[in-house]
C-alpha cells in the first residue's frame, strides 16, 4: 500500500475530529514512534487505502480485471455485494431474478451487455449451489445466476472481477467471473478480534424499521501458525411493491373472429393482462461463516471453511386484472363473446406501431373480462451452504501445489401456496389505453365497484374462478467438486516466469420433484366445497389509499381477504392437495452435469511486459431428464403398463420420465498481454474463448399449456393453443472475447482508463416455435378438455449473438475526498433466429439480447 506523509498535529486533529475507532470515521492515520518535531511515515488505511489498493492490483494484473477490498465494501451503505459490484465498469445490477419482478435489494449481477446466466460467481475460487425462493423461479424460468441477497457483504475480504480469461480460471463465464474472496483467520494481526455493527432499515411504503446485525471473532495464536474466525449475520427487512402490470403482448390472428369482423386488426399486437399488483413481504435473512486456517510450517497452509444462509420469504401477492387473454383469445373470443361480431369492440380504438394501443370492448352476457388473484405464500424460503477445504504446498524452490475439495447445497421452496381466483366484472366488458414508458396504461371493468366483493344489486356479481398453485416444491441444488493446480517457476531472471497446469472435476445437480398442482373440492350441497362462493369469507380489507398508480387510470381501493383467511379457504375439504392424485409431473425436472477439465498456461514478463498464454479442455456430460406426456393419444390420456419411467395415479394423466443425455467437448485458448507505456500508463491486449451451459430451465423444466378455447376456429381449421417447453438438445453457448485497452493512473488513487470489447456469441440461447399435440386438462364444460389438440410451444433454441461496446473509468482523489465514475455503452444484437414453422409467415424480430443494457453508468462520491 502506498505511504502518505504527515506531521503529529495533523494526526492529531484528524483523531481529535473524527475518534480513533468511531463509526463516523472516514480516513484513520495511524502514526508509528518518532522524535517530536520530524516528520514521520503513517499508515493510511480506510476508504483511501482500500482504493489506492485495488487500483495496484488492477495495474499490477495481466489480466483485465477490477477489484473491490474488504474496506471499500465495509466503508459503504452496501446491504449486498451485488451494491458494491455495480460500481465496477460495464457491471450491471439487478433486483431480480427472472419472474418475481424488482425490489429495493439487489439480486443479481451481470456484465457487459448480456443476461445474468452468462457471469459466473465463485466464492474462493469455488462455484457455489443457490436456489430462488420464488416459486416461478424454482419451477419455471431457473438461470444459473447466483441470488446475492444470500450474500451479505460482511462476509467479504476482496472481490475480484475477471473480464478477460485465463486458461487457469474455472471456466463457466461466457461475459466474465466475479470471485468473492472472504476473510482469512490468519490475515488478522491481533491476537483477537472482535467486531459488531448494528443498524435499522426503514421503508417508508410499508412505514417499518428492521434491524440489520453483524458480528465477527477472530483468534490466531501467538506463533501465528493457527486461527479461528466466526461470523454471524442476523437481517430483517418489510417490503411492498405497488406496481401496474402488463404481463406481454399477444398477436390477433388474421382468420380469428375479431380478424374477420376487422380486417386492419390481422396480426396486430394487443396486450395481454393488465393488472393493479399489491405485493408485500417480510424478509428476514441470517447465517454466518465458519473459518480454520492451519499453516504448521512455511510449505504447508490448510484452510477449511463452512458457510450457511438462510432467507425466510413469506409473501402475500394480489392482482386485479383485465383479463384481455380470456376474452380476446388472439382474436377467438370466449364462448360467450365468440358469436358475438368483433366481439363487441367499440369504434374508436387506435393502432400504433402495429399495436393496439387503444380499445373498448361492450359487455357480453357471461363474458369474463377480469381475473383477481389473490396469492399467500406463508413459508417460501431459500437456503444455501458450502464447506471447502483449500491446501497450499511448496514442495520446492520451484514446484507449489494448490488443492481444493467441496461441496455445496441449495433449496428453493414453497410448501404452500393458498390461493383465490375470482372473476370480477362477468358481462361488464373492458377498456385499456396504452401511454408508452411516460407513464402507466389506464384500464378497468366498467359499472364493477372494485371497493366490495359482493355489491348488493350489481349485476357484475363476484363468481368463482379457480383455486391453482403449486405445492410442496422443493426444488434442490448440488454441486462437489475437486481440483489440483501447480506451479512450476522459472530457475532463471528470464522472460519466461512460470508454467501452470492443473486438472478439476466437478458434479452438478438439480431436480425439482414432487410438486403438486392444488385444485377445488366438488363436494356436493349444502356446502360445495372450493367452487361454492358462499364459502367465500365475508369480511375483507381494500388496498391502502396510497397505492401507486404511477399516473394511470386504474382500480383502486380493491377488496382482498388477508392470508389467515385464505388459508382458511384453502383449508381441509376445499382444495384437493393429495400427493399422488394431485400430482403434476410438468412442474418436475431433474438434470445431472459432470465436468471434467485439465489446463496448461505459460506466463512471461519482461521489463516493460507481461504475457500469459494457455488451454484449457473442457469435457461435459449432461443429463436430463423431462416429464410429459407420451401417451396423450391413448384412451384418456393414460399409457400402457411396460411405457420406460410410468409414473402412474395422477388425476392429470399418465406421465413418463424422458432422459436425455449429451457430451460436449470445447478447448478453450486464451492469451493476454499487459504493456508498460510508462510507471503510469498501461495498455492491454485480450483474447480468448468462454463456455457455459445454458439455463437449467431451457435444458429441462416444465412443460406449460395455455388451451384454446375452442375445439375448432372459423374456417374449420383446429384451434391452436401456447405454451412452453425445455430442450434437452441445446448446445453450451461459446463465445470468442476480445479486450483492448488504456489505463492512465495519473495521480495517487486515481485512474482514467478506456477498454474496448467484443464477444462472438455462438449457440446463444434464443426462442423458437414447435407445434406439438397435447390432451388438455381443465374443468368441464370448457370444450377442450379431454381432447388433444396442437399447441406451438416456444421452445428454446441455439442462435447467435453478438456484444460490442466500451467501458470509461475515471477516479481521482481530492485530499480527504474523492470522485469514482464509470459509464459502458453495449450494442447486443441476436443476429440469427430459428426459422418459423412450416406455413407461417416469418415474423418481425426482436434483436436484442436477453438482460442486454445499453448505457450503465455509476457516479459515487466519498469522504
Amino acid at each position: 500500500m502506498r505511504i502518505a506523509r504527515s506531521t503529529l498535529i495533523g494526526t492529531a486533529v484528524a483523531m481529535a475530529l473524527f475518534g480513533r475507532n468511531g463509526v463516523a470515521q472516514a480516513q484513520t492515520n495511524e502514526a508509528a514512534t518518532a522524535t517530536p518535531g520530524e516528520l514521520q511515515e503513517v499508515v493510511v488505511t480506510g476508504i483511501r487505502a482500500s482504493l489506492q489498493q485495488s487500483l495496484e492490483i488492477k495495474r499490477d494484473a495481466i489480466t483485465v480485471e477490477d477489484v473491490i477490498t474488504a474496506e471499500d465494501i465495509g466503508k459503504m451503505p452496501d446491504k449486498n455485494v451485488a451494491d458494491s459490484l455495480k460500481r465496477v465498469p460495464g457491471v450491471t445490477i439487478s433486483s431480480a431474478g427472472a419472474n418475481e419482478g424488482g425490489f429495493d435489494e439487489n439480486d443479481r449481477v451481470s456484465m457487459r451487455g448480456t443476461g445474468p446466466s452468462l457471469t459466473q460467481t465463485l466464492i474462493d475460487g469455488h462455484n457455489v449451489a443457490s436456489a430462488d425462493w420464488f416459486v416461478l423461479n424454482q419451477t419455471g424460468t431457473v438461470g444459473r445466476s447466483v441470488s446475492y441477497t444470500l450474500l451479505p457483504s460482511e462476509l467479504v475480504s476482496r472481490v475480484v472481477v475477471h473480464k478477460s480469461s485465463e486458461a487457469s480460471l474455472v471456466e463457466g463465464g461466457v461475459a466474465g467471473s466475479v470471485d468473492i474472496v472472504t476473510r482469512k483467520p490468519l490475515d488478522f494481526r491481533a491476537p483477537f478480534t472482535f467486531q459488531a455493527s448494528a443498524g435499522a432499515v426503514y421503508a417508508d411504503l410499508p412505514s417499518k424499521t428492521d434491524p440489520q446485525l453483524s458480528a465477527l471473532a477472530n483468534f490466531r495464536n501467538d506463533e501465528g501458525n493457527f486461527g479461528v474466525l466466526l461470523q454471524g449475520f442476523y437481517e430483517k427487512r418489510h417490503l411492498r411493491r405497488d406496481g401496474v402490470e402488463l404481463l406481454g403482448y399477444d398477436t390477433i390472428k388474421p382468420l380469428s373472429n375479431l380478424a374477420l369482423a376487422h380486417p386492419d386488426l390481422a396480426g396486430v399486437q394487443y396486450p395481454t393482462d393488465i393488472g393493479a399488483a399489491f405485493f408485500e413481504q417480510t424478509r428476514t435473512r441470517k447465517g454466518g461463516l465458519v473459518n480454520l486456517q492451519l499453516r504448521p510450517s512455511d510449505a504447508v497452509n490448510l484452510d477449511l471453511s463452512g458457510f450457511y444462509s438462510k432467507l425466510d420469504a413469506p409473501n402475500f401477492n394480489r392482482n386485479y386484472l383485465l383479463w384481455n387473454t380470456h376474452y380476446i383469445n388472439f382474436g377467438a373470443g370466449d364462448p360467450a363473446t365468440s358469436t358475438v361480431p368483433g366481439l363487441g369492440l367499440m369504434p374508436g380504438y387506435t393502432i400504433v406501431n402495429n399495436t393496439l394501443t387503444n380499445a373498448s370492448f361492450a359487455g357480453v352476457k357471461g363474458g369474463l373480462y377480469g381475473v383477481y388473484d389473490q396469492i399467500s405464500r406463508p413459508d417460501e424460503s431459500a437456503d444455501t451452504d458450502f464447506i471447502n477445504l483449500d491446501g497450499n504446498f511448496v514442495l520446492t524452490s520451484q514446484l507449489k501445489l494448490d488443492g481444493q475439495l467441496g461441496i455445496s447445497h441449495g433449496h428453493g421452496r414453497s410448501p404452500t401456496q393458498n390461493v383465490s381466483e375470482t372473476n370480477p366484472g362477468t358481462g361488464a366488458g373492458g377498456f385499456w389505453t396504452l401511454h408508452g414508458t411516460t407513464y402507466g396504461p389506464d384500464f378497468g371493468l366498467p359499472g364493477v365497484n372494485y371497493a366490495q366483493p359482493f355489491p348488493p344489486g350489481n349485476p357484475q356479481a363476484l363468481t368463482f374462478g379457480w383455486i391453482f398453485g403449486a405445492q410442496n416444491v422443493d426444488t434442490y441444488d448440488k454441486e462437489t467438486w475437486a481440483k489440483l493446480d501447480a506451479t512450476f517457476s522459472s530457475a532463471d531472471s528470464g522472460a519466461w516466469r512460470d508454467l501452470k497446469f492443473g486438472a478439476r472435476y466437478a458434479k452438478h445437480d438439480r431436480n425439482s420433484l414432487g410438486s403438486i398442482a392444488q385444485g377445488p373440492t366438488f363436494a356436493g350441497p349444502p356446502n360445495g366445497g372450493g367452487v361454492d362462493p358462499l364459502n367465500y369469507p365475508m369480511s375483507y380489507s381494500n388496498y391502502p389509499s396510497s397505492f401507486t398508480t404511477f399516473g394511470g387510470n386504474i382500480p383502486t381501493g380493491i377488496w382482498y381477504w388477508t392470508p389467515g383467511q385464505l388459508a382458511l379457504y384453502d383449508g381441509p375439504g376445499m382444495v384437493q392437495r393429495d400427493p399422488i392424485k394431485r400430482a403434476y409431473p410438468p412442474y418436475w425436472f431433474g438434470l445431472s452435469e459432470s465436468n471434467a477439465a485439465g489446463y496448461v498456461q505459460a506466463d512471461f514478463k519482461g521489463e516493460q511486459w507481461a504475457f500469459n498464454a494457455g488451454l484449457r479442455y473442457v469435457r461435459t456430460k449432461e443429463d436430463t431428464v423431462q416429464y410429459i406426456q407420451p401417451c396423450a393419444a391413448f384412451p384418456g390420456g393414460f399409457c400402457p403398463p411396460n411405457t420406460p419411467g410410468l409414473i402412474t395415479g395422477s388425476l392429470f394423466g399418465d406421465f413418463a420420465a424422458v432422459p436425455t443425455s449429451q457430451t460436449y467437448n470445447d478447448l478453450l485458448p486464451s492469451a493476454n498481454f499487459r504493456w508498460e507505456f510508462t510507471k503510469e500508463i498501461i495498455g492491454r491486449l485480450a483474447a480468448a474463448e468462454t463456455m457455459t451451459l445454458p439455463d437449467y430451465s431451457a435444458l429441462s423444466s416444465s412443460t406449460s399449456l395455455s388451451p384454446p378455447a375452442n375445439v375448432t376456429c372459423p374456417g374449420g381449421v383446429p384451434c391452436i393453443g401456447s405454451g412452453t417447453a425445455s430442450n434437452p438438445f441445446l448446445k453450451p453457448i461459446r463465445s470468442n472475447n476480445f479486450d483492448a485497452g488504456l489505463e492512465w493512473y495519473f495521480a495517487p488513487r486515481s485512474l482514467l482508463s478506456a477498454t474496448l470489447f467484443y464477444m462472438d456469441l455462438r449457440n446463444y440461447v434464443g426462442y423458437g416455435t414447435e407445434r406439438l399435440n397435447y390432451l388438455t386438462y381443465g374443468v368441464k364444460p370448457t370444450p377442450t378438455v379431454g381432447i388433444l389438440v396442437p399447441y406451438d410451444l416456444a421452445v428454446p433454441v441455439n442462435t447467435q449473438g453478438r456484444a460490442q461496446g466500451i467501458e470509461l473509468t475515471y477516479e481521482q482523489a481530492f485530499g480527504n475526498f474523492g470522485v469514482e465514475a464509470n459509464y459502458t455503452y453495449t450494442d447486443a444484437k441476436q443476429t440469427e433466429f430459428p426459422p418459423p414453422l412450416p406455413g407461417q409467415p416469418v415474423a418481425a424480430q426482436d434483436t436484442r439480447l436477453v438482460g442486454a443494457s445499453k448505457d450503465t453508468f455509476n457516479l459515487s462520491g466519498y469522504y
